[in-house]
């Protein structure tokens, strides 16, 4: 019984194909959401941190200049998080803050997070700087931006970047997989089925 309920399955399954490198990505059409659906959702996130994310320098927990910043939650693997430290992860997106206010940096630090993980980007580049003359004191922007993205739900780790990316004035950070990313991943290394 056994052989023929094998027989059949694999006779069913003959024209399934696996996926691949090059096809494993889904459109969020084939999973039922609308463009104008990922906005208002996009949309009610960025509100909603910009609510969260606080611009008052005095709560911040200052950084120094130099200080080379370091986060990861847990579950992140420490030969991933080496990997980000040296910089060894394609980044696709990066964003200089250097010439915005707190709130202007605030707000396009959330929306790249935020559009980057809906593409299912996973790792970035954040140049904020080392502000040894900001004010009210050294590394305003730095330590903004370490209070802000150790807030960001999308944020797995960020460890400051290595010196030919800008060293202690900017950050390599990576984002928590997308849903689709997950979905993808749960395929590709399904256990248990006998069919590797």
């Amino acid at each position: 019984m056994q052989q023929q309920d094998d027989d059949l399955f694999m006779a069913a399954m003959a024209d399934v194909k696996p996926l691949t490198a090059n096809n494993n990505h889904f459109h969020a059409s084939s999973l039922g959401v609308t463009g104008a659906q990922l906005a208002r959702r996009a949309a009610a996130e960025q509100n909603e941190y910009l609510q969260k994310l606080s611009l008052a320098p005095a709560i911040f927990e200052p950084v120094k200049p130099d200080d080379v910043l370091s986060y990861k939650k847990n579950g992140v693997q420490e030969e991933v998080f080496r990997h980000l430290r040296l910089g060894k992860y394609k980044i696709k997106s990066v964003i200089d803050l250097h010439a915005y206010s707190l709130s202007q940096a605030r707000e396009a630090l959330i929306d790249l997070v935020l559009k980057a993980h809906n593409r299912g980007e996973r790792n970035l580049l954040v140049i904020h700087g080392k502000g040894f003359n900001s004010k009210p004191y050294p590394a305003l922007m730095k330590t903004a931006v370490n209070n802000w993205l150790e807030q960001l739900e999308e944020v797995q780790a960020f460890h400051s970047a290595t010196r030919e990316h800008g060293g202690t004035g900017a950050l390599f950070v990576m984002l928590v997989k997308s849903e689709q990313q997950r979905v993808v991943a749960s395929e590709t290394n399904r256990k248990g089925s006998g069919f590797r």
